[in-house]
């Protein structure tokens, strides 16, 4: 996995799900959401980075366009949302994305396991996370 940053938007896996969403169709883009989300939530057994990285990105987007949440200003995120960009999604998908972020900082979890071992006592990954459950948990 190629990361240049702590973001939830700063590595290739979420910079290509970011492609792939901006090039589907409007219609199936809160499916390709919530896919993202479902993934990491339901693993039962030690997460994949790359699975943790989508689920990252997709609950950014969702955190965005909750009340009060960041604006989607990086270039890596899908075109169509950046500068307060919107996106119809259910309102399920918070929870969802609440639960696929717990999933993701899990001990049995290699994007943990990565930035556990990458950050030392600062962690700006781990940061940005809890900053995303706070946008949706609000």
């Amino acid at each position: 996995m190629g990361t240049w940053d702590s973001g939830p938007f700063d590595n290739d896996t979420a910079a290509d799900w970011c492609g792939d969403l901006d090039d589907a169709e409007a219609t199936n883009r809160p499916a390709m959401v919530r896919e993202a989300l479902s993934r990491a939530a339901g693993e039962d057994g030690y997460l994949d980075a790359d699975i943790a990285c989508e689920a990252i990105a997709a609950a950014a987007i969702v955190a965005a366009q909750r009340p009060g949440g960041q604006p989607i200003t990086s270039p890596y995120a899908p075109d169509f949302l950046r500068d307060g960009g919107r996106l119809d999604l259910p309102d399920d998908l918070a929870a969802l994305a609440a639960t696929a972020l717990d999933r993701i900082q899990a001990g049995d979890s290699e994007w943990h396991d990565l930035w556990q071992d990458a950050a030392g006592k600062a962690n700006p990954a781990f940061d940005a996370l809890r900053g995303l459950n706070r946008a949706l948990t609000a």
